[in-house]
């Protein structure tokens, strides 16, 4: 008997909670990610661990031991794009795979608020081996501070909520995105500096160093967003 009730394999555990109390895990989850995304957007935290792994374009690529993985970070000046044009772009998930190649799937599963979201990222078959078949559920809010700055925060639910919200599909390996987000902060009427952070684990059988080229690899993705954002309608509208 005892055997038959401690038999659960822990992968396989799913949560259902309240529509309410998912909105409030996710908001008091997402302030700390907020706090470490403008922590790391501050320029006087240039020396706070972070080592510049170099400037690729006037994209500035530095990273931060984190546990056994690293966080990466990339900071670039944006010029004749306003803070508000660039998230339009970033935020605009059915474009994703125009700026990230790998992705072959990005839809919202549920709107908590209106700047609260839960989304579902998935690469497929044919993604490069350590994206392959990895797929997360993540949460995603926006805010704008009292400066103006805007910030949009994405991590992983726990894997037992997450599977609640949306089953993983057995092909699938469900990784996990510690922490990412994009600080933007207005510079002058049409000019704006953008930090990006991101910490992964695609989980598998992946080793650790495999898994910090991945990271740089996704840092590197910013490039052809930036292209994305300059020659986006918008941009171009309200250039003229």
């Amino acid at each position: 008997m005892s055997n038959l009730t401690s038999s659960p394999v822990p992968c396989s555990r799913s949560w259902s909670i309240s529509e309410d109390s998912l909105r409030r895990y996710v908001f008091y989850a997402s302030e700390n990610c907020i706090q470490e995304l403008l922590s790391a957007s501050d320029s006087k935290s240039c020396n706070d661990g972070w080592k510049i792994l170099g400037v690729d374009n006037g994209v500035e690529i530095s990273k931060r031991r984190s546990g056994s993985l690293h966080t990466f970070r990339s900071r670039w000046l944006l010029k004749s794009v306003s803070p508000e044009q660039f998230i339009t772009v970033a935020n605009a998930i059915d474009a994703a795979r125009q700026w990230d190649r790998d992705l072959v799937e990005a839809r919202y599963i549920k709107d908590l608020e209106d700047n609260l979201s839960i989304i579902r990222l998935r690469f497929g078959d044919n993604s490069k081996p350590l994206f392959r078949n990895r797929e997360f559920i993540v949460y995603e809010r926006r805010e704008t501070m009292d400066d103006g700055t805007l910030v949009v925060a994405v991590a992983s639910l726990p894997k037992e909520i997450a599977a609640g919200l949306h089953p993983k599909q057995n092909n699938a390996i469900r990784g996990l995105l510690l922490q990412s987000g994009w600080v933007v902060e207005k510079i002058d009427h049409d000019s704006c500096m953008v930090t990006y952070v991101v910490q992964l684990d695609p989980a598998g059988w992946l080793p650790k160093c495999f898994v910090n080229r991945l990271n740089t690899k996704l840092v590197m993705i910013i490039d052809n967003l930036k292209k994305q954002v300059l020659s986006s309608p918008t941009n171009s509208d309200d250039s003229t």
